[in-house]
């Protein structure tokens, strides 16, 4: 907690400057979605699959915000368990209109090259052979958001595990990351002294964990460094807990043990990351693993789908709050516009 605690405090005792007109919660859930998880066999990995063809259409069904779009799911797909059939099934879902699919690994050792050859070859077997991910208008680049497996982003690890590459932070940016979405990853040592943060980091090749600082976002403050980084929400939620006395830690994970709930969203409200200048709206993004059958029913079932109701009731009137279901990109479209000074617009 000495990493992150001092930030924390400081967002804690000051009050966020008083929205003008209602405020826009824009969410998005970022899945680290592993079906092979634990070693499963391709059988039981493509009947993990099957549960979210199945399920998600359905959870989302009459579902609408104020721009009349359905719930949003993003699949953060592991380069290592690239499997053609998989990808394009989930290709084909997604293009139901109920998310994206976007770049995870899980990696240790390679040299920059072999690191930078890996990611720049998974997005463009994605773009090309299954229609997923976009081209930058301008340069013609293959673009991705992208999650570290183990939290490890830039060898963030005091141990040196999971990654072993310090100059991941330039080397995504190369490669066509339009944004990182692995924070917040607190209690784990990877987590950075910002939090609840949308910033921009520069790489340091000579050390680790160069995204420990950054520029945040601001309106008029035209994009810098050389990645972007959108956090979850980090703090600490007096409301659930430990043993009666001990704050829970809130790091915005939907799991089984964890499971999504309307009683969360002030929090999440009150600590969302924002573009300085537009504190009108916040971005709430949501993580899950949601291949293990532990989490089916947190994510698929009635806590999910209670949930998303009571979101599309309660907060979406139009007079306090507009409520916007958006994929990662689009939450770093609307980060780019605000920047611009533009709005959001149901």
């Amino acid at each position: 907690m000495e990493i992150w605690l001092p930030a924390y405090l400081r967002q804690a005792l000051r009050p966020r400057p008083k929205a003008k007109g209602p405020v826009t919660i824009c969410l998005a859930v970022a899945d680290h979605f592993e079906p092979y998880w634990a070693g499963a066999a391709e059988a039981e990995a493509l009947s993990r699959l099957a549960t979210w063809e199945q399920g998600l259409p359905t959870l989302t069904q009459g579902l609408r915000d104020c721009r009349g779009r359905p719930p949003q799911h993003d699949f953060f797909y592991p380069v290592e368990q690239y499997q053609p059939e998989v990808l394009e099934r989930l290709a084909a879902l997604c293009r139901q209109g109920l998310g994206a699919v976007e770049v995870h690994l899980h990696h240790h050792g390679e040299s920059p090259r072999e690191l930078e050859e890996m990611l720049t070859g998974f997005a463009q077997t994605l773009h090309k052979e299954h229609g997923l991910l976009e081209r930058d208008p301008l340069s013609g680049q293959v673009t991705y958001g992208f999650i570290h497996g183990n939290w490890s982003l830039d060898n963030s690890r005091p141990d040196g595990q999971w990654c072993g590459c310090n100059e991941e932070i330039s080397l995504l940016g190369r490669t066509g990351c339009y944004a990182d979405f692995t924070l917040p990853s607190a209690p784990s040592p990877t987590q950075t002294r910002i939090v609840n943060s949308i910033y921009y980091a520069t790489d340091d090749p000579a050390r680790p964990k160069s995204h420990d600082s950054g520029v945040p976002a601001a309106v008029g403050r035209p994009p810098s460094g050389d990645l972007l980084l959108l956090q979850g929400v980090l703090a600490l939620d007096w409301g659930r807990r430990k043993w009666g006395l001990l704050p829970r830690l809130e790091v915005s994970e939907l799991a089984w043990h964890n499971p999504p709930d309307i009683r969360r969203l002030p929090l999440w409200l009150r600590y969302a990351p924002v573009v300085a200048g537009a504190e009108q709206v916040r971005f709430i993004k949501l993580c899950c693993h949601g291949a293990p059958e532990e989490h089916r029913e947190a994510l698929l079932g009635k806590p999910m789908r209670l949930f998303l109701e009571q979101l599309c009731t309660r907060y979406n009137d139009g007079q306090r709050y507009r409520l916007m279901f958006m994929t990662c990109r689009e939450m770093i479209q609307a980060v780019h516009a605000l920047e611009q000074g533009k709005s959001l617009e149901c």
